[in-house]
């Protein structure tokens, strides 16, 4: 990787994981904690764990597609402001309605899919794979680690100080994103004449996409109804209060990253992501099946959790790396935006579902998100290996006019996208080996002055 992609990665890895970490921490100890504000039913504190979701799905889309029409820095900044103010709503409650509202305002801060897009335009095609396959993993360690920091913290802080650490993390992202790199985007189709219905017709008609966001949508809603209802669990038959069972999630969680690398590793370099992706998803149904027949049992509890932290570090890694993929060229953030609403509101019905289960036996909880798992696995069995595409980098020549450059570069025949980024002096095209000729080469060679191998 070059300066600018390890930069990107630094940047906007360090931005996921403030986010996701100050998200996530509350989800295994609000059930518990819930209880102290006033008017709290169990349905409300589901509600309080999984609000922010919706409103991850409902501000996702609608952001995303202005991101690809606009610059995408300033719509992120826009979303991490909502992320703070949610968290000052949220800190300063004292009933649940109050935590209610100020975790919606945190979800609509709606900037996951945005981030994506902006890592894939600074990022060359042979280089996104293991950028995306680092971000999955960023964010699935950043989940991980927030359920085992929000336990150890909330003896000491509170549960109003956890919410105020979401609105510090926001600020402290907000600095971060001044260090990712700016790009100016040139493509080939002009998104400003694409009406909105356009643009979602071109992503929504890919059957292997919205197999992706059905992945994701189950994934996240097992994943937040879990952690409604194992904290009771581990305190039933563990019996661990809620600040020690922070010391249980962290081993699985570290097993679990573990375990799931190598596996990531040939899903990328082999080309096997099909098949790890599926397997992925059968382990997930696997972990439910021990969850629910060993419910009473300490230790296959836990087996049943470490089965479940690789699977979801599986699909997690590999979901955001084939998006890119296999997204359109100049909709790629409303691609990744329908998946990240997809997730948020798999994690909305998550935290209710978790929340009615709560008063319902252990065994039925567990058999029923294994049942959500196995639908989407038999819904996702048709999708086919992602493509494998290729770009590459050129110098932008000294003192030449950087706009009137790029649309000269992008007449070029099999160049599908090119991203500029003037400061640093080089270009990103993406580019369709089977449209690239010698006389592409040749016009490429002249633009940059220097010999190309494509």
């Amino acid at each position: 990787m070059n300066s600018i992609e390890k930069r990107a990665i630094a940047g906007i890895g360090g931005i996921f994981a403030l986010r996701m970490i100050g998200l996530f921490m509350i989800v295994p100890v609000f059930s518990v904690y819930g209880n102290n504000y006033a008017h709290a039913t169990p349905l409300l504190i589901g509600l309080a764990v999984g609000i922010y979701g919706l409103g991850q799905a409902l501000f996702q889309i609608p952001m995303s597609m202005a991101a690809d029409k606009f610059p995408r820095k300033p719509m992120i900044f826009l979303g991490l402001l909502l992320f703070a103010i949610g968290g000052v709503v949220a800190a300063t409650a004292t009933d649940i309605y109050q935590v209610i509202i100020g975790r919606a305002l945190a979800g609509s801060g709606a900037v996951s899919a945005i981030l994506m897009a902006l890592l894939a335009d600074v990022t060359r095609e042979q280089q996104r794979t293991k950028a995306m396959a680092t971000m999955g993993l960023t964010i699935a360690t950043s989940i991980m680690l927030s359920f085992a920091i929000g336990p150890m913290m909330v003896a000491s802080l509170g549960i109003s100080g956890l919410f105020w650490l979401t609105a510090v993390f926001a600020l402290v992202a907000m600095l971060l994103l001044l260090f990712v790199p700016t790009p100016l985007r040139v493509l080939r189709h002009n998104l400003a004449n694409q009406s909105i219905g356009e643009q979602l017709k071109e992503v929504l008609r890919i059957g292997d996409l919205n197999r992706l966001h059905i992945g994701i949508f189950a994934l996240h809603l097992t994943m937040t109804a879990i952690f409604v209802i194992v904290p009771q669990q581990l305190a039933d038959v563990l019996d661990l209060s809620v600040r020690q069972q922070g010391m249980v999630y962290l081993p699985l969680l570290f097993i679990g990253f573990a375990i799931a690398i190598p596996f990531i590793i040939i899903a990328e370099k082999k080309r096997k992501m099909r098949q790890i992706f599926l397997a992925a998803l059968t382990l997930l149904v696997a972990a439910f099946v021990c969850l629910a027949l060993g419910s009473k049992l300490s230790y296959v509890l836990l087996f049943g959790l470490g089965l479940y932290f690789i699977g979801f570090n599986l699909l997690e890694a590999t979901i955001p790396s084939w998006i890119s993929k296999k997204a359109p060229v100049a909709n790629k953030a409303t691609a990744m935006g329908i998946n990240s609403s997809s997730q948020f509101l798999g994690a909305f019905f998550g935290g209710a579902l978790g929340g009615m289960l709560l008063s319902q036996g252990p065994m039925l909880a567990w058999g029923l998100l294994g049942a959500v798992m196995a639908v989407a696995l038999v819904l996702i069995l048709p999708i086919s290996q992602p493509p494998y595409l290729t770009s590459t980098t050129l110098a932008i020549p000294k003192q030449v006019d950087v706009t009137a450059w790029s649309q000269q570069v992008m007449s070029v025949g099999g160049v599908d996208e090119v991203v500029v980024m003037p400061k640093d002096g080089v270009a990103y095209l993406k580019l369709d080996k089977q449209k690239i000729d010698d006389y592409s080469r040749q016009l490429l060679s002249q633009l940059t002055e220097t010999k190309l191998d494509i």
